[in-house]
């Protein structure tokens, strides 16, 4: 009878035991920790199926604290992600880099930041990302690598997200020159870079942002072929490359910012010659999709970019379809 009355009391003590631990789990599993709430967003399931694909969900349930900068669906989709299939075909190493590079190891309330443009800020996985905190209008604006932040400073049990509407690019390149090197489209543009002698001065501390004529442009303006450009006067290869960099860091947005209500604003180059510049919008998916046009004091119509925003360690890089002129 004793032994009886003991392991009841046994069974007793090893169900309220039980019992206590489950509900010490169930109080573990914090429903408002960063992975929780962006699996619970409808407008996040990309970002979400990315996490889940490349094994960071249990990095955003941990402790923290995280600043998870988070492309909203239509930013992924304008990036070539549409979808969670793909994100699920991708090549994992690459999403693996994408997202990290949306990750930032601590808390970062992006408004509290003073009002300046491209204000440096380290990824998870160790990339330069830079934060424009600034007045257009009655609007104050947050923008990182030039994508808008939507919604911000959404608060997490172990961070915070901020929503932006563009996938940010993990760069590739430390210097802008060898992202100019790299590119096909930009061969007679380096080489004139290089027959003026403006490599190492471009190797410097920076930052730079470079307005690159692409191969066609160049070959407009007269500079058909390699050869050619090998045979020219370095000195004037040298004022009309500098009319094409400035000795700071640009993104589209940064002039959509300066322009204001007139859409136009200007660019002091290297050589201290200024580009009229002027604001060109499109109605995209998920929102107006901007681009800008420029005008040099010697160009009789505009020169548009074709590609932007490319970001390098040491600043960001643009292409344009036509050379920039000082005089005509």
């Amino acid at each position: 009878m004793k032994a009886y009355k003991y392991m009841l009391l046994l069974l007793l003590a090893l169900t309220m035991g039980s019992c206590k631990k489950d509900k010490q789990e169930k109080a573990n599993q914090d429903s408002n920790k960063l992975s929780a709430i962006i699996a619970d967003n409808f407008n996040l399931s990309v970002f979400n199926t990315g996490l889940t694909a490349v094994s960071l969900r249990a990095k955003l349930a941990g402790n923290g604290p995280f600043t998870i900068l988070t492309p909203s669906d239509d930013a992924f989709g304008r990036a070539g992600y549409g979808s969670a299939e793909d994100v699920l075909s991708a090549d994992p190493a690459r999403i693996s880099s994408i997202l990290n590079y949306h990750i930032l190891n601590g808390e970062y309330e992006l408004n509290k930041l003073p009002f300046l443009f491209n204000q440096e800020l380290k990824s998870s996985n160790g990339g330069k990302l830079f934060v424009t905190h600034w007045i257009n209008g009655a609007d104050t604006v947050l923008t990182i690598n030039g994508a808008r932040v939507l919604s911000q400073n959404i608060k997490a049990s172990n961070g915070l997200i901020q929503v932006i509407d563009r996938m940010l690019e993990p760069y590739t390149y430390e210097q802008i020159t060898d992202a100019i090197a790299s590119d096909k489209n930009l061969s007679l543009f380096y080489q004139a870079l290089q027959r003026a002698g403006l490599i190492s001065s471009l190797q410097g501390s920076g930052p730079y942002t470079i307005f690159a004529p692409g191969n066609a442009a160049m070959i407009s303006y007269g500079y058909p072929t390699l050869a050619a450009i090998n045979q020219a006067d370095p000195a004037t290869l040298r004022t009309f490359l500098r009319y094409h960099i400035l000795n700071d860091r640009r993104f589209v947005y940064d002039y959509v910012l300066s322009a204001g209500a007139a859409n136009k604003t200007e660019q002091t180059m290297q050589d201290g010659n200024s580009v009229a510049i002027t604001i060109s919008s499109t109605a995209g998916q998920g929102g107006t999709i901007y681009s800008i046009n420029l005008k040099g004091s010697g160009n009789t119509s505009t020169v548009q970019l074709t590609k932007q925003d490319v970001l390098t360690g040491s600043g960001v890089l643009h292409t344009i379809n036509g050379a920039l002129k000082i005089t005509q």
